[in-house]
C-alpha cells in the first residue's frame, strides 16, 4: 500500500514575481513521482530548497526498514502564487476532491489518501488553506510563525514548526535590553491581521520595558505594484527609516520580507541615502529570499543583521543529496529543469527549440557553484522544520498503525480514508529525538523549542555567512533564558566593531539624574544634576540617592566617600597649640601662686583678702587645666566631667572676683565715720559670697546630670564629609541655665568693679577687677556666635580658647600687675607706702 506526503505550494505573483509558499500534503500515491505544476513566471529559488527538504525527508523514511514498513510515501506539490486567496481556495478544492478535473464534494481517485497538510512559509496562507481543510480535520502544519487564530476548536487542527510568536517577540525584547537598545525603529509589511497584533501584544510589551519606537512604518501589500501612489508612499517612507537617528531598525516580515526590502532599496539608488547605516532586527520567519534578476544587486545592508532562527542543524547528507541533483538524471523532478534553466541562465536544447539559445545546458553545472544569494545547498531553518515536520507526522502515524496492526489492510484503507482525524491525539502528544534534541508539541500545538541568534555577514562576491551567536531558550528562566556571546557579532563597518548604540539622547553621566522633556516620547530626556548631598552611580538613573549615614558624596555626585571619624585629638596641629597654652598658663598660675605663697605676709598680697587670692589662683589653675578635658576622643566620664566642672570653677573664680569687688566697695564705705559696714567687712563675707554662688552652679549642674546628662554621640550630619564625635549635652534648657548663671554672675562682678573702679584703693585693685571682667565678659559674648557658627572640632576650638582666654584675663589683669610690684619694684611693697597712700 502507498501513502504519500502532497506539498501544495503557494505565495503570492506580484508583477510576475513568484515567492513559492509551499504547502506539504501527506496524501497516498500510487508511486514516488513528484508532482507539481511549473511556474511560467520568475522562479524564488530559495522556495526550491524546501522542497528538497521534503523530498529527502520522504526518501529517507521510504528507504528505512522501521518506520512504516510496507508503507510507501508520496506528496503532491501545490502553488498559489501570492496572489489572493482564491488561489489557495482552489488549490485546497483540488486536492480534497479531484484527480484528472475539478468536482466538488467528489474524490474519483481512491488510491490517494490524504492524511496531512504541511503549509508555509506564509501564514497568511496556510490560514487561507485552513479554512477548507479544519471542515475535514486534516493535519496542517505550518512551518511558519503562529498568528492569532479566533477559535479553540479551530486551533486543535493546527501545528507549528515555530515557537510561540510571544516567546518570539519576549527574545528580542531581551536581545534589545542586553545591547541597551531603546530608541529603536520598526519596518513591517502589512500581511494579514499583523498590524493589529502589533499594536495589541507586542508594542506594549517593548514599551513596558523602556523601549521607544521613532517610527513605526508599514509597506503596504501592494508597494511593487504599478501603482504610482503606493511607489511614491513607499519611497518617503524608505525616506523617514533612514533618515531617522536610531541605530536599529526591527523588521517583522515573513518569508518574502527580505526579496521586498532589497526590491524597495532600489528606491533609493538616486537619493544618496546610505542603506547600510543600520543594524537590522529580524524576526525568525524572516529568512534570505530573492529572484533570480537581483543576483547582481548589493546585500551589504544585510551585513551585521541580527535574526531570529528557529533551532536547526545540518541534516547530515543533505547537502550531498542537493548537490547531486542533475536535470539530465532526475527525470521525477519536474521542477529540477525549469530550476535549472532560470538559475544557470541557459537552455536545454529540445527539437521543438527553433531559435539558436546563447548558452546551452549541459547538466554538469554545479549548484555550489552559484552565489548564495541564488541558491543555498546546506539546509536553512526554514527547510529543517519541512523536514522535522515529516519526521513529526510519520513518527505520530507509525504509532498510530501501531495500534492498528492487528487490522487486516483493507482497513487500514478505509481508516487512512476515514478516520484520520484520530492523527490528531498522537500528533499532539507526540515526542521523539532529532538532531536539536527532543520534538514535541505543547498544548496549543506549538514546537516546544528555543531560537537561535544569527549574525548576517556579507561579502563582495553575493555570498554570505549564517553565525550563530546566542541563543534563546524558553524552558529556563526569563533572566537567563538569553545568553548571547558579543564577541563573535560583527558589527556594520560604520560603527568599527564597537558596541552600536541606539539611544533618543546621549545616556545622562554619573552625577546626573533623568528629566521628562515635555512633548517627547518618554524614553527621550534631558539630564540634571543631582541636587546637593545625593548622588547617582551609574548611568541614566531617574533618580538620585542619598549615601548611607557613615558615607558623603564626592565631588562629582557619582560615588559615596567613607566619612572620617572627627574630633580634637592630641594628635591634631590645632589641640597641639591648645594643650601647649593650656599647659603654660597653668604654668604660669603656679609661678603666681608661688609668688604670692612666697611674699604671703608682704602688703600687696595682705591686701583685699589674700585667701580669696589664693582661691581665684587655684580656680585659674583647675580652668587651665579643664580644658585638656575637651581635647582626645569623647568618653562617657570626660562627657560628664568637662562642662559640669568647668562651670563649677568657673563659677568660684567669677564669684571670687565678686567677693573681691565687693569688699573693695565695703571696705571704703566702713571706713567713713559712723559707718554699719564696718561689721560686714572680713573673711565670712567673702568666703560666703564664694560658697553661695559656687553652691548655686553646683546644685544646677547636679540637677543637669540627673535630668539628662551629657553623652558621646556620633554626628553624622553637621558635617558632610565627616562623622563628628562629640559630647552631646542632653539637656539643651540645662546647658543654657548653667551658662547663663555663670554670665549673669560675671556681668554683675563687671558692673560692681566698674561703679568701684575710681575708689582710691592703695593698689588699684577696682581698676584691675574692672579691665579683667570686661576681657571675660567680651570673650563670653564672642563666644556664644562663634560657638554656633562653627561644627565639628572646632566648636571644641573654640570653647576652650574661651576658657583659657577668659582666665588668662583675668590671671593677667589681676595678678601681672601685683607681680610687678612684688619682684620689679619691692619698694613700693611697703607698709609706709600703704599707710601714705
Amino acid at each position: 500500500m502507498d501513502t504519500g506526503i502532497c506539498l501544495a505550494e503557494g505565495g503570492h505573483a506580484i508583477k510576475g514575481f513568484i515567492d513559492h509558499n509551499q504547502h506539504f500534503e501527506l496524501c497516498q500515491e500510487t508511486d514516488n513521482a513528484v508532482r507539481g505544476v511549473m511556474m511560467k513566471h520568475e522562479l524564488l529559488t530559495q522556495s526550491y530548497q524546501h522542497i528538497l527538504a521534503l523530498v529527502f525527508a520522504v526518501k529517507e523514511i521510504n528507504q528505512s526498514p522501521h518506520t512504516l514498513p510496507n508503507i510507501t510515501l508520496g506528496f503532491n506539490i501545490f502553488n498559489d502564487y501570492f496572489t489572493s486567496p482564491k488561489h489557495t481556495y482552489q488549490a485546497s478544492m483540488e486536492l480534497l476532491f479531484t484527480s484528472d478535473a475539478f468536482i466538488p464534494n467528489y474524490k474519483c481517485h481512491l488510491q490517494n489518501n490524504l492524511i496531512a497538510i504541511i503549509g508555509g512559509p506564509s501564514s497568511v496562507a496556510f490560514l487561507d488553506m485552513a479554512n477548507i481543510m479544519t471542515t475535514y480535520k486534516f493535519v496542517q502544519v505550518a512551518y511558519s510563525s503562529t498568528l492569532e487564530i479566533n477559535t479553540k476548536t479551530t486551533s486543535r487542527f493546527f501545528y507549528w514548526m515555530f515557537p510561540n510568536a510571544i516567546n518570539q517577540y519576549k527574545g528580542l525584547l531581551q536581545i534589545l535590553l542586553h545591547f541597551g537598545w531603546k530608541w529603536i525603529g520598526l519596518f513591517f509589511l502589512n500581511m494579514g491581521n499583523i498590524a493589529y497584533i502589533l499594536w495589541k501584544n507586542i508594542l506594549p510589551m517593548f514599551s513596558q520595558e523602556g523601549i521607544c519606537f521613532e517610527f513605526i512604518e508599514k509597506i503596504p501589500g501592494a508597494f511593487l505594484s504599478e501603482n504610482e501612489e503606493n511607489v511614491q508612499r513607499s519611497y518617503a517612507i524608505l525616506k523617514t527609516v533612514f533618515n531617522s537617528t536610531t541605530n536599529v531598525v526591527l523588521l517583522h516580515g515573513e518569508f518574502l520580507s527580505i526579496l521586498s526590502v532589497r526590491l524597495l532599496f532600489n528606491f533609493l539608488e538616486f537619493s544618496n541615502i546610505d542603506y547600510s547605516t543600520k543594524i537590522w532586527v529580524m524576526t525568525a520567519d524572516v529568512d534570505f529570499s530573492s529572484v533570480l534578476f537581483q543576483r547582481s544587486e548589493d546585500i551589504n545592508f544585510m551585513h551585521g543583521t541580527l535574526s531570529l532562527s528557529v533551532q536547526s542543524v545540518e541534516v547530515s547528507g543533505f547537502q550531498n543529496f542537493v548537490q547531486m541533483r542533475n536535470p539530465v538524471l532526475d527525470k521525477e523532478d519536474s521542477f529540477l529543469k525549469e530550476f535549472w534553466q532560470q538559475t544557470f541562465n541557459c537552455m536545454f536544447l529540445t527539437t521543438s527549440t527553433e531559435e539558436e539559445v546563447e548558452s546551452l545546458c549541459t547538466g554538469e553545472e554545479k549548484l555550489q557553484s552559484l552565489p548564495m544569494t541564488v541558491f543555498e545547498t546546506s539546509m536553512t531553518a526554514h527547510s529543517y522544520s519541512v523536514y522535522t515536520a515529516v519526521y513529526a507526522i510519520i513518527h505520530a502515524l507509525h504509532i498510530l498503525y501501531s495500534f492498528q496492526s492487528q487490522q487486516r489492510s483493507w482497513k487500514k484503507q478505509k481508516f487512512l480514508s476515514q478516520e484520520s482525524w484520530k492523527l490528531h491525539h498522537f500528533l499532539r502528544s507526540i515526542s521523539f529525538n532529532s538532531s536539536t534534541g527532543e520534538i514535541a508539541f505543547d498544548n496549543n500545538g506549538e514546537i516546544v523549542a528555543g531560537y537561535d541568534i544569527i549574525n548576517w555577514i556579507t561579502f563582495p562576491n553575493q555570498t554570505f555567512l549564517r553565525v550563530k551567536v546566542g541563543m534563546i531558550d524558553p524552558g529556563t528562566l526569563a533572566e537567563k533564558s538569553l545568553t548571547i556571546s558579543e564577541e563573535k557579532i560583527i558589527w556594520p563597518n560604520r560603527f568599527n566593531q564597537v558596541r552600536p548604540l541606539a539611544l533618543c539622547n546621549e545616556k545622562c553621566h554619573t552625577g546626573y539624574r533623568k528629566t521628562k522633556i515635555e512633548g517627547k516620547l518618554f524614553c527621550c530626556y534631558g539630564c540634571t544634576p543631582c541636587p546637593k548631598g545625593k548622588i547617582s552611580d551609574q548611568k541614566d538613573m531617574d533618580d538620585c540617592f542619598h549615601c548611607p549615614e557613615d558615607q558623603y558624596p564626592n565631588n562629582k555626585q557619582d560615588l559615596c566617600m567613607p566619612k572620617h571619624v572627627s574630633y580634637l585629638s592630641y594628635g591634631d596641629l590645632l589641640a597641639t597649640g591648645l594643650v601647649t597654652s593650656s599647659l603654660l598658663l597653668s604654668f604660669t598660675t603656679i609661678f603666681v601662686l608661688g609668688i604670692f605663697l612666697k611674699y604671703h605676709n608682704t602688703p600687696i598680697v595682705k591686701a583685699n583678702n589674700r585667701s580669696l587670692s589664693y582661691t581665684l589662683l587655684i580656680s585659674l589653675l583647675l580652668s587651665f587645666l579643664c580644658s585638656l578635658l575637651f581635647i582626645g576622643r569623647p568618653m562617657t566620664v570626660t562627657c560628664l566631667l568637662r562642662q559640669t566642672a568647668f562651670r563649677i570653677i568657673f563659677s568660684v573664680a567669677v564669684s571670687c572676683m565678686l567677693a573681691k569687688t565687693i569688699t573693695v566697695v565695703l571696705a571704703f564705705m566702713a571706713t567713713k565715720p559712723g559707718s554699719k559696714m564696718r561689721t560686714w567687712v572680713g573673711r565670712r563675707l567673702a568666703l560666703s559670697i564664694v560658697l553661695s554662688c559656687s553652691l548655686i552652679q553646683s546644685n544646677f549642674c547636679i540637677s543637669w546630670l540627673v535630668i539628662s546628662p551629657p553623652f558621646p554621640n556620633f554626628d553624622m550630619w553637621s558635617i558632610n564629609t565627616e562623622i563628628i564625635i562629640e559630647c552631646n549635652e542632653g539637656s539643651v534648657a540645662m546647658f543654657y541655665s548653667v551658662l547663663g548663671f555663670m554670665g549673669v554672675l560675671a556681668f554683675v562682678s563687671f558692673i560692681a568693679a566698674f561703679l568701684a573702679r575710681k575708689l582710691p584703693d592703695t593698689f588699684q585693685e577696682t581698676k584691675s577687677i574692672t579691665f579683667s571682667m570686661l576681657v571675660f565678659c567680651s570673650v563670653w559674648l564672642s563666644f556664644v556666635p562663634a560657638y554656633i557658627s562653627t561644627k565639628g572640632k572646632y566648636t571644641i576650638a573654640v570653647e576652650i580658647f574661651a576658657i583659657l582666654a577668659s582666665s588668662a584675663g583675668l590671671l593677667a589683669f589681676i595678678f601681672f600687675p601685683k607681680c610687678y610690684i612684688i619682684i620689679i619694684r619691692p619698694d613700693l611693697n611697703k607698709r609706709e607706702q600703704l599707710i601714705k597712700k
